[in-house]
């Protein structure tokens, strides 16, 4: 198999997480991160320290192969300008982090006026990918994707990678699995909470492994379920606060864009923010309006 050079900016759970795979499977791997103290972990799991980025090409091989795991934004454009700086003709930079897709289409423009490729690539799997392999949509210049596809070959589960399309399509389709993601939880949460609240004291570790055994509802989902109720059967050290990653909000806007509904992924969404109240001030709105228009008893503090 081919084995490549590559660059990695961004150590954090992800970016060390790949660059310890492809280290693992032969590759040569060299990684940035701004934080200093990330370069002992690094070096544990086979990736040599880059002192910044503008060290990073010196220690790669032409055509090179620059993978950016930072946080989507203002930090993927300070990377990918960074390294456009110090990179030639014929190099690759990849865009792993959950990055909009406009952003990417309007990246991929950029880099190309500097003769440089650019692949956005939409990585599923989480802290998991690391021992499993990553599940990978990959979009972009098509000739791009195949110099590079010895990485995507390593990083991947067995056939966990595509060439999806044009610039955009990996993140855009990385966009959307991450809306199914949020309507696919909630589900499962509404469900364990009714089963929670019967009077048959279920064994929620156990039903998730047996659901998990033949049901139409199986899933890697379940699995984690599994092993959170065997942590805790009642959870009752965590809290009920449920962030956003920004995903589920950029698939509902595209969604009110195209007037295609997706009326179950935006509750799982407002969900989401309901969990972050601790009184919904929209509740007790309702609860004096039915005291004022049918005499309802109303909780007081």
């Amino acid at each position: 198999m081919i084995k490549m050079d590559i660059g990695i900016v961004g150590l954090g759970r992800m970016g060390m997480g790949m660059g310890a795979r492809l280290a693992r499977t032969g590759h040569n791997v060299a990684g940035y991160d701004t934080a200093p103290a990330k370069s002992d972990e690094a070096a544990r799991q086979g990736i040599r320290w880059a002192d910044s980025i503008a060290s990073l090409p010196d220690m790669l091989t032409q055509p090179r192969v620059t993978i950016v795991m930072v946080p989507a934004g203002g930090a993927v454009d300070g990377a990918i300008d960074a390294l456009a700086g110090v990179l030639s003709s014929g190099d690759i930079i990849i865009d792993g982090g959950n990055s909009f897709y406009k952003d990417s289409i309007t990246r991929g423009k950029r880099m190309a006026e500097k003769d440089l490729s650019f692949l956005d690539v939409g990585v599923s799997g989480g802290i998991w990918g690391d021992e499993e392999g990553y599940c990978l949509m990959i979009g972009g210049d098509k000739q791009a994707f195949e110099l590079a596809e010895p990485v995507f070959r390593d990083l991947a589960v067995e056939g966990g990678y595509s060439y999806v399309g044009q610039s955009g399509s990996g993140h855009f389709s990385k966009m959307v699995h991450n809306g199914i993601e949020y309507a696919m939880l909630q589900a499962y949460a509404e469900g364990f909470e009714i089963l929670k609240g019967s009077p048959f004291e279920y064994d929620l570790c156990e039903l998730s492994r047996l659901w998990n055994r033949g049901s139409v509802i199986r899933s890697w989902l379940l699995e984690l379920a599994e092993l959170a109720f065997a942590d805790s059967p009642d959870l009752e050290q965590i809290k009920g606060w449920v962030d956003d990653s920004g995903e589920g909000r950029w698939t509902l806007t595209e969604s009110i864009d195209q007037s295609i509904p997706a009326p179950v992924i935006a509750l799982s969404l407002m969900m989401r923010f309901r969990s972050r109240q601790d009184e919904s001030f929209s509740a007790k709105v309702i609860a004096a309006l039915r005291n004022k228009f049918g005499g309802h008893e109303v909780k007081h503090e």
